[in-house]
């Protein structure tokens, strides 16, 4: 007689589909972000390891990774309230001025701790600009809201004030607006041509990152394509970290792309492929919209 086999009867239920990165954490788990290869190759100036902060009891930021490339414009996106701002705020320890705030995990900027008992938070701060959602002119004139930073450092010299404001108003690309009116009050500029002054105002300090939290968002559609083409031309020369919740934006401004969920990294790599063709589900979810 012939061998058989019992052959196990075929099952009717479908096949487990994986869980997607916001499942996982809905059902406790700690799903690794999905970080591109290209990320690798490229320079870091901010670096960022198992970092995690708390707002008292309140878990805000869980365990991020990532590093921000040296000379190129990094965005920071996802849902309001994921932790893209606060993570911003984090590298020039803005948080620090929070009774409530307590971190865990490392930074570091071009290799120095950034949270370090022994780090001067006002000269670590001098390493970095920062430009915030709402523009804050000082009341003070034109030319002396860009030349602050070197008044405080103690620079007091006509030539070399007067070349630091013209080449930092060039490099707004605020200059021709207000070249003939340099005395007068930076909170006479219109809304945009403010915020390229707070700009104009950060980079005259030569800082080795920029750090732009919404800076578009109370802006109309003309100062904000200004804004952007700026932001277009500080490439190279400085790298940039801007939190955005416009994805046109994010994906018109920036080199690498980072998108964040309930205080997670989700998924980090080259713009074009998070917008184009992203390793998660999640990530494409989010840039077009089915979710956030």
């Amino acid at each position: 007689m012939p061998t058989t086999i019992d052959a196990k009867p075929a099952s009717n239920k479908p096949e487990a589909r994986p869980l997607t990165f916001a499942q996982a954490i809905a059902k406790g788990q700690t799903p690794p972000p999905a970080v591109h290869p290209e990320l690798a190759n490229e320079q870091p100036v901010v670096t960022i390891e198992d970092f995690c902060l708390y707002y008292g009891q309140k878990k805000a930021l869980f365990d991020i990774n990532m590093t921000v490339p040296n000379g190129k414009v990094t965005a920071l996106i996802g849902p309001s309230g994921c932790g893209k701002s606060t993570l911003l705020r984090s590298v020039n320890r803005l948080n620090d001025l929070i009774d409530t705030v307590k971190i865990t995990g490392k930074m570091s900027l071009n290799g120095d701790p950034i949270y370090s008992r022994h780090v001067d938070v006002i000269e670590l701060r001098k390493r970095m600009g920062m430009v915030f959602q709402k523009s804050n002119p000082f009341p003070m004139s034109i030319f002396e809201n860009v030349v602050y930073a070197l008044r405080i450092d103690g620079e007091n010299r006509k030539s070399v004030l007067q070349d630091v404001c013209e080449k930092s108003l060039r490099g707004a690309a605020l200059w021709d607006e207000v070249k003939d009116r340099l005395h007068t009050s930076g909170l006479s500029l219109s809304g945009g041509q403010q915020q390229r002054l707070c700009i104009a105002r950060a980079i005259a300090a030569e800082p080795e990152v920029l750090l732009m939290d919404e800076p578009c968002s109370a802006l109309d559609p003309i100062a904000t394509g200004k804004v952007e083409d700026l932001i277009h031309e500080l490439r190279g020369n400085y790298t940039v970290l801007i939190v955005t919740h416009n994805m046109q934006q994010a994906a018109r401004v920036s080199d690498y792309t980072a998108f964040m969920y309930l205080g997670r990294l989700v998924e980090y790599g080259p713009t074009s492929s998070i917008f184009t063709k992203p390793i998660l589900s999640d990530t494409e979810d989010y840039v077009t919209g089915r979710f956030g």
